[in-house]
């Protein structure tokens, strides 16, 4: 039987992957910008531990989905941003939105002369035209969930849990231990269902904005969304101290990159 300890781990451990990841990434895209197949490379490398980072919380939250819905390793602030257990797949849409803006503005004078740097910055119109697709399709999808996630919730209200708590003579307590397990197992199970399929659609979408964006942008926006990931989880943690709340325990577990660069000419 899984517990709080293995759930905080298997968190743990993929920020601590995340941090590798983004280091390997920024490399690349500082060193290698024009090596199509080591960034390619990376990329995939990124996606295989999301996969498995997916996979291994899939198979810990069969024991309990809701610990993965209201984690108690995650900070505040971390927390209150949650979508079902992670954040709305829309955000890396959203994402890329903001780098394209940003990146433009910043190079706009060399855009203009003609120097091009194949960046975020610049996203065709055949891209800007798949992105308009993609993020109308996720916003479909993501209200899909959140409407079944709803039903779910609302459930609490229906049999049996609701006439247990009414029929109970002492709030808090019932005669009947057994249907009251049952039925909270059975809400848990539910939860965990729907757990799994927002964590697909999170990496589904990844993965479809990947293919929209070239080597070299597909890197730009990892580096990014990871860098936004790793500093909320850093700025929450302190923000948590400040506001007096217990500090997380911090015993990430490092792993091995594994991919080496290609060497410099």
């Amino acid at each position: 039987m899984a517990n709080q300890q293995q759930f905080r781990s298997c968190y743990q451990n993929w920020m601590t992957q995340q941090k590798l990841d983004l280091d390997e990434l920024h490399q690349g895209l500082n060193n290698f910008p024009n090596d199509v197949e080591y960034l390619r490379l990376i990329t995939n490398k990124a996606l295989n531990h999301f996969e498995n980072y997916r996979t291994a919380r899939a198979q810990l939250a069969k024991h309990d989905g809701p610990s993965f819905l209201a984690p108690t390793w995650g900070s505040t602030f971390e927390n209150s941003s949650l979508w079902i257990g992670g954040c709305r797949p829309s955000l890396i849409i959203r994402l890329v939105y903001v780098l394209c803006g940003s990146q433009l503005n910043a190079h706009l004078a060399e855009f203009l002369d003609g120097v091009t740097r194949g960046n975020l910055g610049e996203i065709t119109s055949s891209q800007l035209k798949s992105i308009d697709a993609l993020h109308a399709k996720t916003i479909k999808e993501e209200d899909k969930l959140t409407s079944i996630f709803a039903s779910v919730q609302e459930k609490i209200a229906d049999e049996p849990l609701a006439l247990l708590a009414d029929n109970s003579s002492k709030v808090g307590e019932s005669s009947q231990d057994e249907a009251v397990d049952k039925a909270m197992d059975s809400h848990a199970h539910d939860m965990y269902k729907i757990l799994v399929e927002a964590d697909k659609l999170r990496l589904d979408i990844l993965k479809r904005m990947i293919d929209i964006l070239t080597p070299l942008q597909a890197v730009e926006l990892l580096v990014a969304s990871k860098k936004l990931h790793v500093s909320l989880h850093e700025w929450s943690k302190k923000r948590d101290i400040q506001m007096g709340i217990s500090q997380l325990p911090n015993a990430e577990i490092p792993s091995s990159s594994g991919v080496r660069p290609p060497t410099e000419p």
